[in-house]
Parts: structure tokens; C-alpha cells; sequence
């Protein structure tokens, strides 16, 4: 049964709905097609085109494989029409007038450069050409969308199948961070060491996020789980644009009396030509300070702090009609202190996380006289990571609380040297229409670090120790890693009702010593002759690179654990040493899927999909023992498996739209993961593997939210989001597992949040404004994020450090 608060919630958008509704004029229907003029003159259509209409509204399209395209429900006014083709462009101004149908043909001229469209979240038709499992956060929801601390990361979990873990990591489509791929206009921003994202930048840049839950296309590697590109904004060619927010800070309350500053966040934008039609600069800057509230400690030392500084900036060249570049440097330092706050770890038990990276990047796009497209692209990316104590007390491990200071320091220096050629082809006729495309990448990744681990003793409910963890020496380490990957793939348009997608890759890793190749296919038919039932789906293998910290493991500090008496006495002691018993294996995973979309109506859009991944080689820590001696394993035989059923749909009138998903999902697997024990924040206490549940694991979720219209000329942004508790285990004062591990879970997870802003022209001036407001957790569902798991507590199964209501306003200042 829904609770009152989300009944209440639905009725409130069924009432805006109606609302928007009736406040709209007769409408009426663009029509086009396609075409371009070869070298001899002769005209030839132009299929599977990108059509942005924009104006009033936003709306985007496709040419069919006549090079004709239809946009339908535009409400009367003036637009500019926008045609993009790999290496080909088109814009044209036109006029709608209610009740009347615009004919129109584009003729598309060579033109590498192409500008992003401003288009409604989610606003796609079935397409018969487009892969299944990618999901795209377009402008509109980056703008419109409630966004708590405005970072793109956070938009994620706006795809069904994602979603933000209680450590706070991004989880993706059931797989770890460090298994998903990062990438930023098709560059790697991982972690050479932990496998994780790495890179911040200002969320005004970016112009879209595409999420690639199976990624058939070839030219996509190095990861088992999901992928997120992050696609930026390019510079005005022609005029000065700048925006600016965020300029006043939120204040920090403690006790009813205001104490110092909560957030400061500062951004400000700037794009304007450096040579008109030639050379455009983007310059984003944003200062980052925030400080997060544990409500469950003492007011004084309830709130973590984090501080960052980052910098984007961005050349793009049009060299001529068939060259243009992309040049970017982006600087990103960060520190955040007393990371990992909670209820049972205060402030003087956290350590200290300082980050510090940057990275350039240069892309070159050729289009031949032909039409096919040369990408160029070299990148390098440093990225410096610091954990550090804050108290040299001795670590101790209490059952209510931790004492003493953060017991491991590590420095750690990574670089990444990347360069990819990427060649596609124009259409060409043979037994149906193929775009062929292939290329090649090489990294070298370089990890440098040290280090050292300090004692730790583990006190019970009495008082005394248990039990105490001795480390060895500090170490020193350096590792190198050469990777290449060749790959060829085919987009095989046998009619305008059937698409394959085939790939084939290989990857290999200096590191695992080893070739690994990935074949794909995928395959896109549409059922019926309107094009209106698209049957989607695929098979393919994925393989993963090896992190750098896993090589390194060898080398750390070796451990050993003492039992002891309620004196203090020794009663027994074994020794372990850090060892890889079976060498180094690339994980690889194994996916399908298959989905059906419906187009109702052309405004109403159903799905239906299941998608399946099994991985294998994958990494966990098992420590075994045999009398006074054990070995700490680094064993390559773990495995995970995510299964997903999506059920979802998407109702589009005027210029709004409603999206509503159910995900059933279920994701299993070992549970001793590497980077909990020596990743950014290492726990001490390495329990035998098993497995289970994985932490992110939500097996039922319900995600409805939308981009509303409504009278006055605001703006709403409604996010629902509910979904089942994440796992946990018990344990007890020894801090063994007691029972099944991750077969308890957390109070179902149920958030309301909602953003409403408004266009306003600042008088007597150019220049305009968006102001508005955000409010998260609006009926202030107490969302715990920590558990009292302990049986030997008396707290026992209680509930702590739940995220309350939050308002922030919004002032955008645009011109």
C-alpha cells in the first residue's frame, strides 16, 4: 500500500498535469527530409540524422532510411531546426502556426563542428537503428532536475538500475564503482589504482551524460559493470555568453544559533569566440566549501568538512570545413576531512582524504570528401591521493564507538597516458547499408606509493581487548602498466526494420600478460511497419582492466593477529603474509538483453527489458590460517551476478514529461572486495570471504519523475524515489559475522524531491535570471545510513544518521 505522503505526492501531479494541459494552444507538424550533394553534384538522402527543434519547445528526432523525418504536437511560433550527421550539419529558421503542417528539405554541407542540442530529458521515440541499454541525461534534466550538491555524478541514479550506495560511491546497473567505466568526451578518468572515477568538473559544461548498460559498440573496454560519458558543452562561436551562481553560502545551525558556514559553492561560466567561426574558449570555475551533518553525535563534533577547487577549460578549433579540435585542461583538488563520519567512528578516529589532479586532453576530427570520420585523441591524467590520521592515539575498536587515531597513512601517486584513432565510415551498400568502424588505443599507467598501518586492538563489551592487529615495516612500491586495444565493428542496417550492431575487441594487459578478445552483437528490429514496436537486444564479453593497487599488494605491510586473555596476556598469534597464489587475470563479464518499446501514442512510450551479467576473475581478500602462520589471499576465482527486470514508461505533452520505471533486480557476489581493506578508507578486520547480497543490492525499486510546465511560466522537477533498504550483517564484539553475511536490511529508502525555478529578464538590462528553489527529502523520511549490527550491544538493531529535509535556493545570473 502507498503511504499518504506519496499519494498525496502522485495527486499533486495529476493536478499540474491537468494544469499544463489546459493551458495549451492547437498544434502543428514540421516535416523534412534529408539530403546532401556529392562530389559530382548529385544529390543522395541523408539516413539516421539527428533532428533538434528549437524554440518553444525542444524536440528531437531521427531521419528514417529515406532521409524523411516528421515532428509532430509542436505548438505554434518560431523555431530553428537543427540536422547532425557524423562530419555533416544543417540549420534552418522556420515558422509553425497552429493546425498547419511545415514542409521542408535541409541540404547538409560538411561541417565537423557540431553544437549540442537543448533537448527534454528522455525525449526519444523507439528508435530502429539505436542500440539497446543506453539511457541519456540530455540539457534539460541537468538544468531543470532537483540536484542536492549540483554535481553530474549525483543526476546518475536518474537512470533506472543505478543507484548511490550508503558509502555514497555511484553503483551502476549492479556493479561496483571500481567495475564501471568514467569517461569524459571519450576519455578514461579512472583511478589507475583503485579503478574508480577520479575527475570533477563544473556541471556547467557538460552537455549530456550517456549511460551504456551494454555498451555492444567495440570501441568501449576496460571495465565488467556499466559506463558513464560525460559529453561537454562546445564554445559560442559567435558571441559572449557567461553565467554565475551560487554566490551567497548556506549557514550552518547548531543548536538553534548560527555557526559559521555550510556550503559555499561559487561558479561562475564564461564562452565567447576568440576568433569568430574559428576559435572558441570555455572557462568554468567552481569552488566547492560543504560541510555534512552526522545528527547522531554531539553537535560540536557532528558535521564533516570537505573543500575543492575546480577548473575547466576548453579550446574547440574549426580548422576548416573537414578539421575541427578539441583542446581541455582540467584541475581538480579536493580535501575532505574526518572522512567516513558516523555514529560509531567520531571525528578523531577519520582519517583525512586530500586529492589532487589534473588532466589534458586533445581531440582531432578529419571527414574525408567521402564522409568518413577520423578521430584523433591524446590524453594525460595525473591524479595524487593522500590519507591521513587525525589523532596519533592507538587505534581501538569499541563496540559503541572507535577510539584513537586512524590507524593507516598511504600516499599515492597515479598517472595515466592515454592515445586512441578511431576511424567511421560513411554508409555504404551492400546487402543492406553497413558503417564500419575500427581503431586502436594505448595507455601506460604509473602507480608510485608508501604505505603504513599502525596497530589496532578490538575491545569488547568489558572493557579489555580481545583481540590486537600488529602490521610490519612501512613499504614502498612502484607499478607500471602498458595496455592496447585493437577493435573492428559493423553497423548493418538491412532494412529500415533490422539493425546489427557486431564488434569484435582485444585487449591486452602487460600487467595479466594476456590477449583477451570481446566479441559483440546486438540487434534492433522493429515488429511493426509504423516503426512504433522496436525489439531490442544482444550478447556480449567484457573485459576489465587489472586496478594497480592489486599488483601492489604484494608489497604492503604483512599483519598479524593476537588473541588475547582478559590480562592482556597473548593466548595464541598467527602471522600473515600478503600473497597471490593464482597471478593476475583480467576479470571479464558476460551479459545480454532484450527489451521491447512500445510507442502507444506519440506521446506515450512503455519498455519492457531484462538484462543478465555474470562476471568471473574477479578479485577478493580471503585470509587463511593453519597454526602460528596463515597466508592474507589476493584470489582472482570470485564472481557476481546481476539479473534486472525494467518496466518502465515515458508521457511526453506540450513541452513536459513524465518518467516512471519499476526495476526488479538482484545482485550477489563475494563480499571481501579489495578496496574495502586498502582502498581510501581501509577497515582493519578482514573476516573470512563469503558470499552474498552485494552493499548496493535494492532488489525492488519505483522511480517517477519529470519536467513540468506549469502556469506562470515555472519550471517543476519532481523526483520519487523509492526502493528497498541496502543489506547489512551482524557481528559480534569479536568482529566475526554471526550468521549468513548482508541477510539484514536497512528501513526501505523513500525520497521526495522537487526543484521549481523561473526565466526572468532583469530590467533595463540583456540580461536574464533563473530563480527558484530546491527542496530534497520534502516529507523528511528518515533515510538511516547506519545500524547498530553489534549482538553484544544494547543498542542492538537500532537505526542511526538519517539525511533530514533540505532547502536551497537558486539564483542563476545568465547573459
Amino acid at each position: 500500500m502507498m503511504r499518504p505522503n506519496s499519494v498525496a505526492l502522485l495527486i499533486l501531479l495529476i493536478a499540474t498535469c491537468v494544469l499544463a494541459q489546459n493551458s495549451g494552444t492547437a498544434n502543428g507538424v514540421v516535416r523534412g527530409e534529408l539530403f546532401t550533394l556529392d562530389a559530382n553534384g548529385s544529390r543522395a538522402i541523408v539516413p539516421s540524422a539527428k533532428i533538434s527543434l528549437d524554440g518553444a519547445v525542444h524536440i528531437e528526432a531521427t531521419s528514417d532510411s529515406e532521409g524523411r523525418f516528421t515532428l509532430d504536437a509542436v505548438p505554434p511560433g518560431s523555431y530553428a531546426i537543427t540536422a547532425q550527421a557524423p562530419g555533416m550539419t544543417a540549420q534552418q529558421s522556420l515558422t509553425v502556426t497552429a493546425g498547419s503542417v511545415s514542409e521542408m528539405t535541409l541540404e547538409m554541407k560538411i561541417q565537423a563542428v557540431v553544437q549540442s542540442a537543448t533537448v527534454r530529458a528522455n525525449s526519444d521515440s523507439p528508435d530502429a537503428r539505436e542500440a539497446s541499454g543506453i539511457n541519456t541525461i540530455h540539457e534539460s534534466a541537468i538544468r531543470n532536475m532537483p540536484n542536492v550538491d549540483e554535481r553530474w555524478q549525483t543526476l546518475l541514479p536518474l537512470v533506472p538500475g543505478v543507484v548511490r550506495g550508503l558509502n555514497g560511491l555511484i553503483n551502476m546497473k549492479g556493479a561496483r564503482a571500481s567495475q564501471n567505466g568514467s569517461l569524459i568526451n571519450n576519455a578514461d578518468v579512472t583511478d589507475p589504482a583503485t579503478g574508480a572515477s577520479t575527475i570533477n568538473i563544473p556541471i556547467d559544461v557538460v552537455s549530456s551524460v550517456q549511460v551504456f548498460s551494454t555498451p555492444y559498440d567495440p570501441e568501449y573496454g576496460k571495465f565488467t559493470g556499466a559506463v558513464a560519458n560525460v559529453e561537454t558543452r562546445i564554445g559560442d562561436f559567435n558571441r559572449f555568453r557567461m553565467s554565475f551562481q551560487n554566490f551567497l553560502p548556506r549557514l550552518r545551525r547548531v543548536d538553534g544559533s548560527i555557526m559559521g558556514i555550510a556550503e559555499a559553492t561559487p561558479r561562475v561560466t564564461v564562452s565567447f569566440p576568440i576568433v569568430k567561426d574559428r576559435v572558441a574558449l570555455t572557462q568554468s570555475f567552481e569552488y566547492r566549501y560543504e560541510r555534512d551533518l552526522v545528527d547522531s553525535l554531539p553537535p560540536q563534533q557532528a558535521w564533516t568538512r570537505s573543500e575543492s577547487f575546480n577548473s575547466y577549460t576548453q579550446l574547440d578549433f574549426n580548422i576548416s570545413q573537414k578539421q575541427t579540435a578539441t583542446a581541455s585542461f582540467a584541475v581538480f583538488p579536493q580535501k575532505s576531512d574526518y572522512d567516513g563520519l558516523n555514529t560509531f567512528t567520531p571525528q578523531a578516529s577519520t582519517p583525512n582524504l586530500h586529492e589532487r589532479g589534473f588532466q589534458g586532453y586533445l581531440q582531432d576530427r578529419y571527414v574525408t570528401n567521402a564522409g568518413d570520420l577520423l578521430t584523433s585523441q591524446v590524453s594525460f591524467t595525473r591524479f595524487d591521493t593522500d590519507v591521513l590520521p587525525n589523532s596519533d592515539s592507538p587505534y581501538e575498536l569499541l563496540v559503541e564507538t572507535t577510539e584513537g587515531g586512524f590507524f593507516n597513512r598511504q600516499k599515492r601517486d597515479t598517472t595515466r597516458t592515454e592515445w586512441d584513432e578511431v576511424f567511421r565510415s560513411h554508409p555504404y551498400r551492400f546487402l543492406g547499408t553497413h558503417e564500419v568502424s575500427g581503431g586502436i588505443d594505448f595507455a601506460h599507467s604509473s602507480y608510485e606509493g608508501w604505505q603504513t598501518f599502525l596497530a589496532v586492538q578490538i575491545v569488547g563489551i568489558a572493557g579489555y581487548p580481545l583481540e590486537s592487529i600488529d602490521f610490519g615495516l612501512p613499504s614502498a612500491f612502484s607499478v607500471d602498466q602498458n595496455e592496447i586495444a585493437w577493435f573492428a565493428g559493423d553497423k548493418w542496417t538491412v532494412s529500415r526494420r533490422l539493425t546489427f550492431d557486431l564488434g569484435l575487441r582485444f585487449d591486452h594487459d602487460s600487467v595479466a600478460d594476456s590477449v583477451s578478445a570481446a566479441p559483440r552483437a546486438g540487434f534492433v528490429l522493429a515488429l511493426t511497419r509504423d516503426n512504433r514496436t522496436v525489439l531490442k537486444g544482444g550478447t556480449g564479453f567484457f573485459y576489465d582492466r587489472v586496478p594497480l593497487d592489486l599488483p601492489a599488494f604484494r608489497y604492503l605491510p604483512s599483519r598479524s593477529l593476537h588473541m588475547l586473555g582478559s590480562q592482556g596476556e597473548v593466548l595464541s598469534s598467527t602471522q600473515y603474509s600478503n600473497v597471490i597464489p593464482d597471478g593476475l587475470r583480467n576479470p571479464r563479464s558476460e551479459v545480454w538483453n532484450i527489451e521491447v518499446d512500445r510507442e502507444l501514442r506519440n506521446d506515450l512510450l512503455i519498455r519492457a527489458g531484462y538484462l543478465q551479467r555474470n562476471t568471473v576473475q574477479e578479485y577478493f581478500l580471503n585470509p587463511i590460517s593453519s597454526g602460528p602462520t596463515g597466508d592474507l589471499s589476493l584470489s582472482d576465482h570470485g564472481s557476481d551476478r546481476y539479473k534486472e527486470l525494467q518496466i518502465s514508461g515515458r508521457y511526453q505533452f506540450h513541452d513536459s514529461v513524465l518518467n516512471a520505471s519499476f526495476v526488479h533486480s538482484h545482485a550477489f557476489g563475494d563480499l571481501n572486495d579489495f578496496n574495502q581493506f586498502f582502498g581510501n578508507d581501509p577497515q582493519a578486520v578482514i573476516q573470512p570471504n563469503q558470499r552474498g547480497h552485494l552493499a548496493f543490492d535494492a532488489p525492488n525499486r519505483v522511480l517517477a519523475s519529470g519536467e513540468i510546465a506549469v502556469p506562470w511560466k515555472l519550471t517543476l522537477a519532481p523526483v520519487l524515489d523509492i526502493h528497498s533498504g541496502f543489506p547489512y550483517s551482524q557481528i559480534n564484539q569479536y568482529r566475526e559475522f554471526v550468521g549468513p553475511r548482508n541477510d539484514l536490511r536497512f528501513p526501505r529508502f523513500v525520497s521526495t524531491d522537487a526543484q521549481i525555478w523561473r526565466e526572468i529578464h532583469l530590467p533595463r538590462t540583456d540580461k536574464h535570471a533563473r530563480i527558484g528553489f530546491g527542496a530534497f527529502n520534502v516529507f523528511n523520511h528518515p533515510n538511516y545510513r547506519d545500524v547498530q549490527a553489534d549482538i553484544d550491544s544494547a543498542r542492538y538493531g537500532e537505526y542511526f544518521n538519517g539525511v533530514g529535509r533540505i532547502f536551497h535556493g537558486k539564483f542563476v545570473l545568465e547573459f
